[in-house]
């Protein structure tokens, strides 16, 4: 999350003292308010403001917060001296008065604005003091005071500029987000896509648009893949191969994006940064599954990779042991059989109870052709059928093979024992 700087340049005069103080007079009170003005228009006191109170005549400071109804009080302030006050608060734009003396003012309000907590230095004080053209230390500003002055209010400039790009790209992230959102719940991957696009363009490492931009482009390639598979479309097919590459490159944006930002200082601001860690990596993975088993087959090890560092990261159980399938699953479908029963093998000792585990491991011992597997890949592909529920799909294919094994090699299946569920 970005940071927000802002500064308040107001003007602040010296006062001059227009009366005699009586000698007896050692300490006086400082008081006032502090109210926030927020961004609708109302006023509301700010419970727990910061006001640090600087003696600018000799070195000094003190200190004090405001009550719940925005009044602080300080009794302790020597009489004789001029001092400059800041006040800062979580979520406003700090502010200052310079130069006050507290037989002359004793009570200072101060009105804040929106802004990011910043506490103000008594040398920024100073600075922005000279820049708004009031004298200081009894008389007019020297010339190294000048300088600062004009190298603050340049600062000022830019932070000011910087903010109003923030301001203006949360604006369009936001909106676009939302948008993108409600026509990606619709299926309407090409609008999703476009609102995602706008708010890149404001903001082009915002995890958030990179994320779901990259689940758009997975399922549009699906989409179009499904057009190529029924009406034998080819151009279909070279359209989802894009959108499936472009999908895994956004989504390794937005992995890189989370992996490069600031740690967050909050315990908030924390699972925000791991929830979208986890999404990253999520729908990277879902993006290389498709390029490595159709667009390209030599990237499986790498859509292998990308499942085994999701892995790593995800916390719920179901989409863990979900992902470890699809994992082993890039080996069977980009035609790598041995190495896909290898995988197999550990989804099924992590969960015996995944039918379609034993059906692939059956499978892709059949498939490395090699006959000295063909009993084993018979008794997984029979465990199968005897744990799966009729109405799974692939319980015909299993019946099929089992026959043809049956048949053509004279291979009857042994029975096997579940085996027991990895502990961790």
């Amino acid at each position: 999350m970005r940071q927000k700087f802002f500064l308040r340049v107001a003007a602040a005069a010296l006062l001059v003292a227009a009366c005699a103080v009586a000698a007896s007079a050692q300490v006086a009170p400082m008081s006032g308010k502090v109210t926030l003005k927020q961004a609708d228009g109302t006023v509301v006191p700010v419970k727990d403001a910061v006001i640090d109170i600087f003696r600018v005549d000799i070195t000094g400071k003190f200190q004090t917060k405001t009550d719940k109804n925005g009044r602080y009080v300080h009794a302790g302030i020597p009489f004789q001296g001029r001092y400059s006050l800041a006040v800062s608060a979580p979520g406003a734009r700090p502010s200052y008065v310079a130069n006050i003396r507290p037989s002359q003012r004793p009570e200072n309000d101060f009105e804040l604005i929106p802004g990011d907590g910043r506490r103000l230095t008594l040398d920024e004080i100073k600075q922005l003091s000279a820049a708004a053209g009031a004298p200081t230390e009894g008389g007019q500003p020297s010339e190294d005071d000048k300088k600062a002055a004009a190298e603050m209010q340049k600062k000022i400039a830019e932070i000011e500029e910087k903010n109003k790009k923030i301001e203006s790209g949360n604006t369009i992230v936001t909106r676009t987000f939302t948008a993108g959102n409600e026509a990606l719940k619709a299926k309407n991957y090409e609008a999703a896509i476009a609102a995602y696009d706008e708010g890149l363009a404001a903001r082009p490492d915002e995890a958030g648009l990179l994320i779901n931009k990259a689940i758009a482009l997975t399922n549009r390639g699906v989409t179009r893949f499904n057009t190529f598979v029924n009406a034998k479309d080819e151009a279909a097919k070279d359209l989802a191969y894009k959108d499936w590459r472009d999908a895994a490159d956004t989504a390794n944006k937005a992995v890189e994006a989370i992996k490069t930002m600031p740690a967050a200082t909050d315990p908030e601001g924390q699972t925000k940064r791991d929830q979208n860690k986890i999404a990253a990596m999520g729908a990277r993975a879902a993006a290389m599954k498709f390029v490595g088993t159709k667009v390209d087959r030599s990237q499986a090890d790498a859509a292998y990779a990308a499942y085994v560092e999701y892995i790593a990261v995800e916390t719920d159980a179901k989409k863990k042991s979900e992902a470890q399938f699809e994992a082993a699953n890039v080996f069977f479908e980009g035609g790598v059989y041995d190495r896909a029963a290898a995988e197999f093998q550990k989804v099924i000792a992590e969960n015996p109870g995944n039918a379609d585990a034993y059906f692939k491991l059956g499978a892709a011992l059949l498939n490395t052709g090699d006959k000295a597997k063909y009993q084993e890949a018979s008794n997984y592909l029979s465990k199968f059928a005897e744990i799966a529920p009729d109405t799974n799909p692939l319980k015909a294919d299993a019946k099929s093979l089992l026959q043809f094994l049956k048949e053509n090699e004279n291979i009857k299946p042994m029975k096997i024992e579940t085996p027991r569920r990895r502990r961790g």
